[in-house]
Formats: structure tokens, C-alpha cells, sequence
């Protein structure tokens, strides 16, 4: 694993066993960059379903909020010239994946749903 690769997988709280092999492998075109790989991992925490299994007008535009961003990386991936602009683009993804997400929770909260929470415990209870 090399050394970029180990600090965004020490960021983001995993360990290597537990990175999916895609996250550790280079894509086709070359390696994969950090911003991507960050991107990635926001992609994976994009809302499947609704909160509360609520269909409201929150949903909607999260559901438009993502298609957007979407949307924007393929132009925007398109258009780019070099690498600087790739991860510019990834970065923007990331950051717009996340925003969209922080917004819908936020405002199903202000409306009384409940936006649950996982919390793993180790073995031992702790």
C-alpha cells in the first residue's frame, strides 16, 4: 500500500483489511487520486432510501441535489485538461455529495424525523 494511500484509508478511520480492494487497486487510467478517492467514499454514504421512509419534498431535492453533482463531475471531467483539474472536479463532488446530505438530514430533523445513528461496539462492550 503506498504511503497516500495508507493516510487517506488512517483519515478516514479504516484500517487495510477493511478497504475494499477497489479502493487499494489503480484504476485502468492510472492511479487513483486522493480527491477521488474521498469522493468514493462520500458516494457511499449517499442516503439509499428515505429517512423515516418519508417521500417529501426534502427527498426530491436531495434526490435533484445528486443528480446535479453527478452531473457536474461528468462536464467537469470531460473539460479537464491535467490532473490538477481532475481533482479539482473529484474535490467538488465530494464536498457537494456531502453538503446535499448534511442539508436533507438537517431539515427532516427540524421536521421531527428521526436521522438514526449506528454505533458498533468492539467485542468487549466498549
Amino acid at each position: 500500500m503506498t504511503r497516500s494511500k495508507f493516510l487517506a484509508a488512517a483519515l478516514l478511520g479504516l484500517t487495510p483489511a477493511m478497504m475494499s480492494a477497489s479502493a487499494l487497486a489503480q484504476s485502468p487510467e492510472g492511479p487513483v487520486s486522493y480527491e477521488e478517492q474521498l469522493a468514493q467514499v462520500e458516494d457511499q454514504l449517499v442516503y439509499q432510501g428515505p429517512i423515516a421512509g418519508v417521500e417529501n419534498d426534502y427527498w426530491f431535492n436531495y434526490q435533484t441535489d445528486l443528480a446535479e453533482a453527478r452531473k457536474e463531475l461528468t462536464k467537469d471531467l470531460r473539460g479537464s485538461s491535467d490532473a490538477e483539474d481532475n481533482r479539482d472536479a473529484w474535490e467538488e463532488y465530494r464536498a457537494e455529495l456531502a453538503d446535499a446530505r448534511g442539508d436533507y438530514a438537517k431539515e427532516m430533523a427540524e421536521k421531527g424525523y428521526p436521522v438514526g445513528q449506528v454505533r458498533v461496539l468492539a467485542a468487549n462492550g466498549r
